[in-house]
């Protein structure tokens, strides 16, 4: 700093040349609009008064609904009898600016003239995508009355969340435009009866978008678990939902949620998988890990898009994890978002884990948001020969041996058993053969001995294992424990 200068001479000099700054760009943005349609006067043609006069009504739009946003959009517009689509030119500024401000700039400027409309392409299913509006107004009617929206995709990297922006010549039918456009986001939801999974933003903390996964294929005759436990499992998971309307006749709550428990291996995926699969009229939401983080969002769009099953994976993972929202431990969060549904919304929260032990102290907390608990042991010397016959299907062992080989695989798990038969047939092609009795026998020697430990550790089995023990939770129909038993193929 020059002598005699002061400190507040230097934050005028620097606030001075950024209004340099500011006017030397919108005078470029000026001389690039001259000899462009201007927006001003097309918007105050068709609403019949300077837009700059009305108020502007804005709607958030989650970066997980930009399709849904969209079609609603495109059919409410529709059903008004259709109107017109135009872009808004102006480069960058335009995300930085509301369309009120836009509006303000280009009256005094003659910035912000009409271009191209911007589209963006979202998935709306596992191998389909849809080109959606990014950035244009869409000029129509609604019930004779002028309406100009703005439809904007977002572009975090500038701070500009998606959103909606209405202008109407009359008080009030811009509120009623966007409640129309509310309803037919959920009605024709590009992710109603899908499965879907959220990923991160990779700007700002919150969920960025939606993956679309395929709903597996399970049949329960490849579900390999304790007699009886499958069919409790579905009924709750299933068969409320199909039951729904005589259950809320009789004032029975249908929201439900239900932890899967047991060491790893065991065949909790394998389960969540086939009832994802049976359930297909269901919307599903997939988290895991620290896409927990998403639950409430996973809930709100839940609830909008029932019925609906929402998966959290490997809960004890993110126990004690905290989210960008809360200080409360993410485990807390899913179960405080079980408990906002109403009781008549046709949601279930399945939950897994392997560690029951740490889930059980933040079940205690929050008594009734599980009113299920099942265990998924270990597989029993019947599980493990039906898991054999399960995975070695299509080859010639013998049945003696696969008697034999079940009986001394105890305390093993069905990734285990899966393994055990790839490796009989592994040793059968290195050798140019077919694979046999004793190929079997071998792979379950070497599985079995102390160099194998470690294998059969990361398969989810060591030896004869402890069952986990039941967890308490409130709520008829609660299962503890079925003895060992079987289990299903992850």
């Amino acid at each position: 700093m020059s002598p005699g200068a002061s400190e507040s001479d230097l934050e005028s000099f620097l606030r001075a040349f950024h209004r340099l700054g500011e006017l030397a760009q919108q005078q470029a943005e000026t001389a690039r609009a001259r000899g462009r349609e201007p927006l001003l006067p097309l918007l105050q043609a068709h609403l019949g008064v300077d837009p700059r006069s009305l108020a502007t009504l804005t709607e958030m739009v989650s970066p997980l609904r930009l399709a849904d946003a969209d079609v609603a959009v495109e059919r409410v517009v529709a059903s008004h009898g259709g109107g017109t689509l135009v872009g808004i030119g102006g480069g960058d500024q335009r995300w930085h600016n509301g369309l009120s401000e836009i509006l303000q700039v280009a009256g005094q400027w003659g910035q912000f003239p009409l271009g191209p409309v911007d589209y963006t392409t979202v998935p709306v299913g596992p191998d389909e995508e849809r080109a959606t509006v990014s950035y244009g107004v869409h000029l129509f009617r609604h019930d004779g009355v002028p309406v100009a929206l703005l439809q904007r995709g977002g572009r975090p990297q500038f701070g500009s969340p998606p959103q909606l922006e209405v202008l109407a010549a009359e008080g009030g039918v811009g509120a009623v435009v966007l409640t129309e456009i509310r309803e037919a986001m959920n009605a024709h939801s590009v992710l109603r009866g899908q499965a879907v999974t959220f990923t991160a933003s990779s700007y700002e903390p919150g969920a960025g978008g939606v993956t679309f996964v395929r709903r597996p294929a399970v049949p329960a005759g490849e579900v390999v678990l304790p007699e009886g436990l499958l069919a409790r499992v579905e009924r709750h998971v299933l068969g409320i939902g199909r039951h729904r309307a005589e259950l809320v006749a009789a004032g029975q709550h249908l929201k439900r949620g239900v932890l899967l428990y047991g060491p790893p291996g065991t065949g909790k995926t394998h389960t969540v998988r086939h009832l994802v699969g049976a359930a297909q009229d269901s919307t599903v939401i997939l988290l895991s890990g620290l896409s927990l983080q998403f639950v409430t969002q996973a809930a709100d769009t839940a609830r909008a898009l029932q019925p609906a099953i929402v998966v959290l994976e490997d809960c004890d993972l993110v126990a004690e994890e905290r989210s960008h929202r809360s200080s409360s431990p993410l485990l807390f969060e899913v179960l405080d978002a079980l408990d906002g549904l109403a009781a008549d919304s046709d949601v279930v929260f399945l939950l897994t884990t392997n560690r029951a032990d740490v889930l059980e102290p933040a079940l205690a907390q929050r008594p009734g948001r599980v009113d299920l608990a099942v265990e998924i042991p270990l597989p029993d010397a019947r599980a493990r020969r039906a898991l054999l016959d399960l995975y070695a299907a299509d080859l010639a062992f013998t049945p003696d041996v696969l008697d034999d080989v079940a009986a001394g695989a105890e305390g093993t798990t069905a990734s285990f058993t899966k393994e055990l038969v790839r490796r009989a047939v592994l040793r059968a092609v290195e050798r140019a053969g077919e694979v046999g009795d004793d190929d079997l026998r071998a792979s379950l020697e070497e599985m079995m001995t102390d160099g194998g430990a470690l294998t059969r550790v990361l398969l989810g089995g060591a030896g004869p294992v402890e069952s986990h023990g039941p967890i308490p939770a409130d709520g008829p129909g609660l299962v503890t424990s079925f003895g060992a038993g079987p289990d299903p193929r992850q």
